[in-house]
């Protein structure tokens, strides 16, 4: 029987366990994939007060004026770097082109934190993925607390992928190579309080996709809050518990695994009017991509690819560049 609801997965036997423990996660997380894309892990190591950290930062910029928050915007569509604001985004578009209007968040992202050789970050197939980030000036903590998040992100990132090598009956380092230079994104949203009503369609953010290998997400408990598409075609709501992350697998995982595990849609809702000026949220969002010119090809035997062969770039390039206003 399907998943229908996202299960709670410790992981910390994987990495301290024997190699039965490290089956037992591996053989939970494949579950978890392969009907309904998300779980939600404890025992991940991460510090929390690095996590409170980021969030106590991050709260201190959006509270600036737009005007402020303008200065470190983003300077191209295709330039996955600085503010985003409330008008700019329509993530439901990357599914479907003709999607309405915009999503009701903000965001502040960056890319890479460490170099990588030049030769590698400006070959005309790096494009924009090793951009310089963008930092707010005069945000005293903020990019040594984002470095250092990313860093724990990029971390923890290989060892999810790791488990889902096991879980695909692969080598566990299979990945490892793949990722080594990986082109993920930090992108802290913010939701604000919603004091007048949306427009009609209007949600936090559409339905969508996410577009890479992973994605880590530490959310609060707000209302208003994030739902994935079951099996079923029910929405249901996340679960948010305690010293834990939200992961859900992207379509590259989709594409390599040729459709055995699933990238689900997923939207945050509006939460209900009479709880709107108490709906402020804040989700610190590590997307996990890996190199770009990492080959996406079915990892499946004996089974027909059901995609073209692409790249890690060239894919993720293509539907950021989509769900961009103006």
């Amino acid at each position: 029987m399907k998943l229908l609801n996202v299960p709670i997965i410790d992981i910390a036997p994987f990495a301290h366990g024997s190699a039965a423990d490290k089956l037992a996660v591996a053989t939970a997380v494949d579950q978890a994939c392969r009907d309904i894309g998300f779980l939600v892990i404890q025992g991940h190591g991460v510090s929390p007060e690095l996590i409170n950290t980021v969030r106590r930062v991050s709260r201190d910029f959006f509270d600036l004026s737009l005007a402020e928050k303008q200065r470190v915007a983003r300077p191209a569509k295709d330039v996955a770097r600085g503010y985003i604001g409330l008008d700019e985004e329509s993530l439901a578009r990357s599914r479907d082109p003709s999607a309405y209007g915009s999503d009701l968040n903000e965001s502040l992202m960056i890319g890479p934190v460490d170099e990588v050789p030049s030769d590698y970050a400006l070959a005309p197939e790096a494009g924009q993925h090793f951009a310089p980030n963008i930092w707010p000036e005069n945000r005293p903590g903020l990019q040594e607390a984002y470095t250092a998040y990313y860093r724990a992100m990029g971390d923890l990132a290989q060892t999810l992928m790791r488990i889902f090598a096991v879980a695909l009956k692969l080598p566990e380092q299979h990945f490892d190579s793949l990722i080594d230079r990986h082109i993920s994104r930090l992108r802290v949203r913010n939701y604000p309080a919603q004091v007048t009503q949306p427009m009609p369609g209007q949600i936090r953010a559409g339905a969508h996709s996410d577009y890479g290998s992973l994605t880590i997400l530490a959310a609060e408990d707000k209302p208003g809050g994030l739902q994935v598409c079951n099996a079923a075609g029910q929405w249901v709501d996340v679960p948010i518990a305690a010293d834990c992350f939200i992961v859900n697998i992207g379509d590259l995982l989709e594409l390599w695994t040729n459709d055995t595990w699933v990238s689900t849609l997923h939207r945050v809702v509006n939460p209900p009017a009479d709880v709107g000026s108490d709906s402020r949220r804040q989700s610190l969002v590590f997307f996990h991509n890996p190199n770009y010119d990492a080959k996406i090809v079915s990892l499946v035997p004996n089974d027909a690819p059901k995609y073209a062969p692409t790249t890690s770039g060239h894919h993720l390039r293509k539907l950021f560049t989509a769900t961009q206003n103006g």
